[in-house]
């Protein structure tokens, strides 16, 4: 997969995208990130990216100007078959929720261009003629998209086959399957007098799957039951739920 990145401040990303994961999956050639900074692609002496708003008002917009230059120009040097369904994607507190199913959707195009907002936001013919979607990360105003754009490429990055190692291994993720996950361990087997459970230590495939899956269970009721309303559920988990809902442990 390879990601555009366009920005007022490139600089933010290196020390996110070049560790950990992403670091190995770029290694890879599973993963190409490119930053491109919007105000190298501004007219003029001083490179001008945003302006006053028009009638009036606090905090600047960025001008269309630079950025539909920037996307035209990353689009015209990329002439493949892909491009035509390449998706522009501004980072705005306006845009649709960003979920573990968005992720999963747009992990499944070889190329995304992310345009990471700022100030008071762009101009509206840039949302209106060049952006084909719209994200948000939450319910919450940030200085600027750069952060929503980290976010973005490690919960996409994540679901490339390969990138962490084992093919299933985003699968049992919280949000991945429509409930969150449950909770692990790891050595020792006693800590300061709490145990590992021991249907963990038993080595029972079978009972150690569905222990999980009730604790996935128990933890989504527990914390966020309004995931429950459009998981998927078999009828052992309606089961369950319906012990938890009784007061059973």
């Amino acid at each position: 997969m390879h990601i555009d990145i366009l920005t007022l401040f490139p600089e933010m990303f290196p020390g996110y995208l070049n560790e950990s994961i992403l670091k190995r999956a770029q290694a890879a050639g599973l993963l190409q990130i490119e930053l491109h900074n919007i105000r190298d692609y501004a007219s003029g002496k001083h490179r001008v990216t945003d302006e006053p708003p028009y009638g009036g008002g606090g905090g600047m917009v960025l001008k269309p100007g630079p950025i539909f230059s920037a996307v035209e120009s990353l689009i015209s040097n990329r002439q493949s078959p892909t491009v035509a369904r390449l998706p522009i994607i501004l980072l705005t507190p306006q845009g649709r929720p960003f979920t573990q199913k968005v992720a999963q959707e747009l992990a499944q195009h070889e190329r995304l261009l992310l345009l990471c907002g700022r100030y008071e936001g762009v101009d509206e013919r840039v949302r209106q003629h060049l952006v084909t979607d719209e994200i948000s990360i939450g319910d919450f105003v940030l200085t600027g998209g750069e952060l929503a754009a980290m976010v973005i490429v490690d919960a996409v990055a994540r679901l490339i086959p390969g990138v962490l190692g084992a093919e299933d291994a985003a699968e049992d993720d919280s949000h991945a399957t429509g409930l969150l996950e449950g909770p692990h361990y790891t050595r020792p087997e006693t800590f300061r007098s709490w145990s590992v459970p021991e249907v963990l230590r038993s080595g029972h495939a079978a009972n150690i799957a569905r222990w999980r899956r009730e604790q996935a269970l128990r933890r989504t009721w527990q914390r966020r039951p309004d995931l429950l309303l459009t998981a998927e559920l078999s009828d052992e988990d309606r089961w369950f739920l319906g012990k938890l809902a009784a007061g059973e442990r």
